[in-house]
């Protein structure tokens, strides 16, 4: 009689203790800095507040890839130091950088970073107006085609080539972010850094994550282009409206730079959008090499890559604002 108590005791106590757990779980909406830029992570029937854990998640992803600390490992690597082991965030962002450095035919290129640098947009002051013969110097150090990672250490064939992920760094973060919620269970989630987004699931009331794509044409307008309904979805945005220098004699110069010829001149390309149902970095460096090809070059990607989507906002002939949508369109 005793031990049937005692069982019984046990069970409604379990009950308890689970009821209790669910009465504790809520919503959070964590918001700050990170990445010389903002973040805004939501996430939805948890039992914790993981702020400590993200910047940990953070302090560990800037002591790999930030080329904006002196002490980085890719900073090192940068300053012509051999002996640097990686860790397994560099090896990642290297392989992946690699395959979509060969998919793009090298559109995405990650050994630009003197070129940036040189054009006034990386950690080092530049030259904001540089030569056409510095250019052409700085593209003897361009192509992820000289770089290779063997046995978690970087081999360049030119000592000078300076990397810089951060056209996939944001995305690859939110990929990291994502994966510690899953390791936690948490089913609803939007994960929002610089821009770049990941979801999972759906709002409180079981409705999409509702997103908002600005007007390159009007970034001032607060309506924005459009509101996308986002479920399970990675997207990022890459436009040249927003980061851009122009110097004393009138010239222009936009931040992204194209690998194929150096230059940080606009193309017709004013936004790319990208989504995928793969990690966020992807879309990330597909929107940064989108920028460089152009439109048709990246129309013409999409139409043989059938599982990346984008919104391309671009200017025709004529001028005139265009938008090419296969996103909300299927």
């Amino acid at each position: 009689m005793k031990n049937k108590f005692t069982s019984s005791l046990i069970i409604l106590l379990s009950i308890f203790l689970s009821c209790n757990d669910d009465l504790q779980k809520k919503d959070f909406v964590l918001q700050g800095e990170v990445f010389g830029t903002t973040y805004k992570i939501t996430y939805l029937n948890a039992s914790k507040d993981y702020q400590k854990s993200l910047d940990s998640l953070f302090y560990d992803f800037n002591q790999s890839l930030s080329t904006y600390i002196p002490t980085s490992d890719i900073s090192k690597i940068n300053d012509g130091n051999t002996a640097v082991e990686v860790d397994n965030y560099f090896v990642e962002v290297f392989e992946k950088s690699k395959k979509i450095h060969q998919q793009t035919d090298g559109f995405f290129d990650p050994t630009v970073g003197n070129l940036v640098n040189a054009y006034g947009f990386g950690p080092e002051k530049g030259k904001l107006n540089p030569s056409d013969s510095l250019i052409s110097e700085l593209m003897k150090t361009v192509g992820f085609e000289k770089v290779s990672l063997k046995n978690k250490k970087i081999y360049k064939e030119t000592p000078n080539i300076y990397l810089d992920f951060n056209s996939i760094a944001k995305g690859f973060a939110i990929d990291i972010v994502a994966r510690f919620f899953d390791s936690k269970n948490i089913d609803s989630y939007l994960i929002e850094i610089g821009g770049e987004i990941r979801t999972k699931g759906f709002k409180k009331d079981q409705k999409p994550w509702a997103i908002q794509i600005v007007n390159p044409s009007n970034v001032e307008e607060e309506n924005g282009f459009t509101i996308l309904k986002l479920s399970n979805i990675s997207m990022a945005t890459s436009g040249n409206y927003r980061k851009f220098r122009i110097t004393n004699d009138g010239k222009k110069y936009v931040h992204t730079i194209n690998p194929k010829t150096g230059l940080a001149t606009e193309s017709n390309l004013l936004s790319a959008s990208v989504f995928t149902k793969t990690d966020c970095a992807d879309a990330d460096a597909y929107a940064t090499a989108f920028m460089a090809m152009g439109f048709e070059k990246s129309k013409q990607f999409l139409e043989k890559n059938l599982d990346i989507k984008a919104i391309l906002i671009y200017t025709d002939a004529f001028n005139k604002i265009q938008v090419f949508d296969n996103f909300t369109e299927n």
